[in-house]
């Protein structure tokens, strides 16, 4: 279901007063195993679950009872589908090659404050809006082994990307007996508070210590290209600009369990 994202979308105000997610089971991540994070373009991971990686990446204490340890890297590697080069698609300030050098470093960077080493960043390089499923499937299928968690975005998020990973994710899962959890990242956009398009039946909080919050901040701002203005045409104008961020600083992060 490839959604129109126009718009300021709903309110953060807006899902901040709706009760149902005060009641959402807690999904504890001392079971999760090696997490894979697949994201469709450079800050999707961030933006989805940036404050869970900080737990498990080792950039900071998962606090009291997550079970996991503090500050204990337990293997996370994190694919990046696309180099994000079609952001800004009319830009007179940069051309698609300069922007995919720009956001692979702002990754990098933003790894770095969560804890997740450039090494274990792994860039697939398809084309920013052409992703082709059935390689990713296969690609993706390297990566994973049963039991092995793997987050990305969710098949129904509403940008055809982000459904497209999210669906090769799925199959690579099935194929290799992994764990699919998927977050959403553009549906808080334009899903209002019991939407019956989203299936909050299967969601799951993850709750952020307070430094887990503070290193997702630094890592969002990480990525300048996309929270500033490339320069003061309308076709460099931010794409996360603050009533969108601030979507992604609740203290808690929202995924989709099977």
């Amino acid at each position: 279901m490839v959604t129109p994202i126009a718009g300021t979308g709903t309110p953060e105000q807006t899902w901040e007063a709706w009760p149902a997610p005060a009641a959402w089971p807690r999904l504890s991540v001392d079971a999760v195993s090696t997490p894979l994070v697949v994201a469709p373009h450079p800050d999707d991971e961030v933006l989805g679950v940036g404050g869970l990686l900080a737990m498990l990446a080792g950039g900071v204490g998962v606090g009291v009872g997550v079970g996991v340890g503090v500050g204990v890297d337990v293997g996370v590697d994190v694919v990046v589908v696309t180099d994000g080069e079609a952001s800004h698609p009319r830009s007179r300030a940069v051309n698609p090659d300069e922007l995919a050098a720009i956001r692979r470093a702002e990754t990098v960077a933003a790894g770095a404050v969560l804890g997740v080493d450039s090494s274990r960043l792994h860039y697939l390089q398809h084309p920013d809006g052409g992703i082709d499923e059935s390689v990713l499937v296969g690609e993706l299928c390297t990566y994973l082994v049963p039991g092995r968690w793997c987050f990305t975005t969710w098949r129904g998020d509403g940008h055809p990307d982000h459904e497209t990973v999210g669906s090769a994710a799925a199959d690579a899962c099935t194929q290799t007996g992994a764990v699919l959890v998927e977050f959403p990242v553009w549906m808080w956009h334009w899903a209002e508070p019991d939407d019956p398009h989203v299936p909050w039946n299967r969601a799951r909080r993850i709750e952020l210590t307070g430094e887990a919050r503070t290193a997702k901040a630094r890592a969002v701002n990480a990525f300048r290209s996309q929270i500033r203005p490339l320069g003061p045409d309308p076709a460099d104008a931010a794409i996360l600009p603050p009533h969108v961020l601030a979507r992604f600083a609740r203290p808690y992060e929202t995924v989709f369990v099977p």
